[in-house]
């Protein structure tokens, strides 16, 4: 199983830089991310939509054909334990203060962790810095 953060699974809807590459990985194993990367992905996809790279009707139709893709089961949802809450803060605590990563990057590196992950695949940069503190590789393909 790959752990793939929202930049990642966006590009299996998108033509982001580098779509190519991450839809050939996701190819190769199941695909998993933590709830609330399902609300990023959607939030993303109105974010598009906001800046003119989607229209309204195209914005729709991406929501849904996701919605119909995560009930089959495409992406397996990793829920947010108050343990993987425990280990962000815990991170957060002791991370030196040259370290800057939103709230929601920490949410994916604890479930990821939390979840026995090793490895954590992402376009975010100031994840991918964070994500030994969490015990995990950060990797782009990209």
């Amino acid at each position: 199983m790959l752990y793939f953060d929202t930049s990642y699974l966006v590009r299996l809807y998108t033509k982001d830089p580098g779509w190519e590459i991450v839809r050939e990985l996701a190819k190769t194993q199941s695909l998993v991310c933590c709830i609330h990367g399902k609300a990023e992905v959607v939030a993303a996809f109105h974010r598009k939509m906001r800046e003119g790279a989607l229209k309204a009707k195209e914005l729709r139709t991406l929501v849904t054909e996701f919605e119909v893709d995560s009930d089959n089961g495409a992406c397996r949802w990793l829920p947010l334990t108050s343990a993987a809450v425990t280990r962000l803060t815990a991170v957060y605590a002791g991370l030196p203060s040259n370290i800057a990563f939103r709230s929601a990057d920490a949410i994916h590196l604890a479930c990821a962790a939390e979840g026995g992950f090793a490895k954590i695949y992402s376009n975010d940069t100031r994840l991918l810095i964070a994500a030994p503190h969490f015990g995990l590789k950060g990797e782009n393909v990209i």
